[in-house]
């Protein structure tokens, strides 16, 4: 884990949609806050990486993280390749450190928290690849501030 403080972009990436949060880390792995950020909502890759540039841009992130979607039992499937490539493309293109995130049952999770806070599916479907993205990011700092606890 490395201790450079700065912007965390994540993205929950999808076929259709990809979500995303912003979270600033502090140091060691302490979070200091994260949101949702928003959803890039194309299927085109010029479009999807024309905005991520602009974010990139914008937010000057020092990480980027990627879901890694897998079945419940740890094994990959077709999205976990896909996915893959999305955080190789992401090396390439912007050459920032990018770090797969295991994202096992994010999209339920970011669906029920929705619902607790008495979204429509409507409104739900509209929020749940960008709250994904926003657990995708919490999970990786939880994971990382464990790592640093003292003893």
């Amino acid at each position: 884990m490395p201790d450079q403080s700065g912007a965390v972009l994540a993205f929950d990436f999808g076929q259709k949609r990809i979500g995303v949060a912003i979270g600033i880390q502090l140091d060691a792995g302490r979070a200091g806050s994260a949101r949702a950020l928003t959803t890039i909502d194309s299927e085109a890759n010029d479009t999807r990486f024309d905005a991520i540039s602009k974010l990139i841009a914008e937010w000057q992130p020092v990480r980027l993280l990627v879901g890694r979607p897998l079945n419940e039992d740890g094994t990959s499937h077709e999205m976990t390749a896909r996915c893959e490539r999305f955080a190789n493309q992401l090396r390439g293109r912007f050459r920032l450190p990018v770090e797969d995130v295991d994202e096992r049952f994010s999209s339920t999770e970011a669906d029920a928290n929705l619902r607790e806070r008495g979204l429509s599916w409507q409104q739900r479907k509209t929020r749940i690849d960008a709250e994904a993205a926003l657990i995708i990011l919490q999970s990786w700092f939880e994971l990382h501030a464990n790592v640093h606890s003292p003893a």
